[in-house]
């Protein structure tokens, strides 16, 4: 067989060892890893059922609960990132002809919309403008129109920088019959989660983001009516390799042959939730407040916007609006190429008008705040911007000095 000329150029290219740039991660995810977790994740690989390795998937489990708040017996992490966890719950909840309701205030929401109606959902949605908070009102008003599978929300709007909040909408879609289904890819371990409590039916997130563990996994959790709902079903879920009728098998004292679970990232997510354990999970969500808080005041005082619905904005992730004549791709490429700083453009309707910057998990921390608010001063002048001379991180320092840690 001929090689092409660039074939040929390929197989004589000299690959050197792997080497990856430092990075300080203030995006939407993935944050920055602590490294006991990395650690954890070069530990060395064993088989997915090793008795060593079924302790720790123990551990896992346990620890998942705790973060959850739950006592639900289907907690698990699923493989894959946290659009696998969102998929997990609508294939294992959602039958065709079904009808749910999908709130949507941001591209999340509407991701949930898409795949809800992928299986086959008669799909009615709430819609806000981007960057605002779902009206309960609304949902009330779209409930009154019938009965419903289930109620889908996003607690941390990861395009829009929102906290949504839930009380309201779990009460309304439990008056309503359905079940209520929480993304939580943005909040859990960084903002306050209480499955249990609130009753939320439902709950998945992500390891990426207030967990400070590398992509790879979706932890998601069903309490007693969604496991009767999985379990209750006509119809087969549409994806093999997400059904949990199956998945929950191996997790559990069966532990029936699946597939071949990440052994690596399970251990990181392992150390991972353990540090968060060792934190406590209400002075974690002081550390993201108080953080976020000074990252408001430094934004603030450079003459910046926040983009997010005032008394409304979620702690681990910011959007901070583009001032006029700005670049705001040159700004992201300035910090990452001049600083080592990541953050990341907005999505959908805020594309070109909002930074995304993330205070999650283990970046969240004094230095990372001080640190960006410099570097964001000296790129916007760069372009033009008058930011008064070290206003933002001065800002921060002050907000920081009247409200310590606790």
């Amino acid at each position: 067989m001929r090689l092409t000329t660039e074939r040929r150029q390929a197989m004589s290219k000299p690959y050197g060892e792997l080497k990856v740039g430092p990075r300080i991660l203030l995006g939407p995810g993935p944050s920055d890893v602590d490294p006991k977790v990395l650690r954890a994740l070069s530990a060395p690989t064993v088989g997915h059922l090793d008795p060593d390795f079924i302790t720790i998937m123990n551990d896992t489990v346990e620890l998942l609960r705790y973060v959850f708040q739950t006592e639900n017996q289907l907690t698990l992490p699923m493989s894959g990132t946290g659009s696998a966890g969102m998929e997990t719950v609508l294939v294992n909840l959602i039958e065709p002809g079904d009808r749910v309701l999908i709130c949507v205030a941001g591209l999340f929401g509407q991701r949930m919309a898409d795949i809800a109606g992928r299986c086959g959902a008669v799909v009615e949605t709430v819609q806000v403008p981007w960057g605002r908070i779902i009206d309960a009102g609304e949902v009330r008003k779209a409930l009154a129109k019938g009965s419903y599978k289930l109620v889908a929300i996003v607690q941390a709007e990861t395009s829009t920088g929102i906290l949504q909040p839930l009380d309201e909408v779990i009460d309304l879609a439990h008056k309503n019959g359905a079940l209520i289904v929480v993304d939580a890819v943005t909040s859990i371990g960084g903002v306050e989660l209480r499955v249990d409590k609130w009753g939320i039916d439902a709950c998945y997130g992500g390891t990426q983001k207030c967990l400070s563990c590398p992509p790879g996994l979706a932890p998601v959790t069903f309490n007693g009516a969604a496991r009767k709902a999985v379990a209750s079903r006509k119809s087969k879920v549409q994806s093999w390799y997400l059904d949990l009728n199956m998945v929950q098998n191996y997790w559990g004292q069966e532990r029936f042959y699946h597939h071949t679970a990440p052994v690596n990232m399970i251990y990181a997510l392992r150390e991972a939730l353990r540090l968060v354990y060792e934190e406590g999970l209400e002075k974690r969500y002081a550390r993201h407040r108080r953080h976020a808080g000074a990252l408001y005041a430094g934004v603030t005082a450079m003459g910046l916007e926040l983009a997010a619905q005032e008394g409304h904005r979620l702690p681990s992730l910011t959007t901070v609006a583009v001032p006029s004549g700005i670049d705001e791709a040159r700004v992201r490429r300035d910090l990452l190429n001049g600083f080592g700083v990541e953050i990341g453009g907005g999505l959908g309707e805020l594309k070109g008008k909002a930074w995304r910057v993330g205070l999650m998990g283990y970046s969240s921390s004094r230095r990372n705040v001080v640190l960006f608010l410099s570097a964001l001063e000296s790129v916007l002048k760069a372009q033009g911007f008058q930011a008064p001379t070290g206003a933002g991180a001065a800002a921060a320092e002050v907000f920081l000095a009247a409200n310590p840690e606790g």
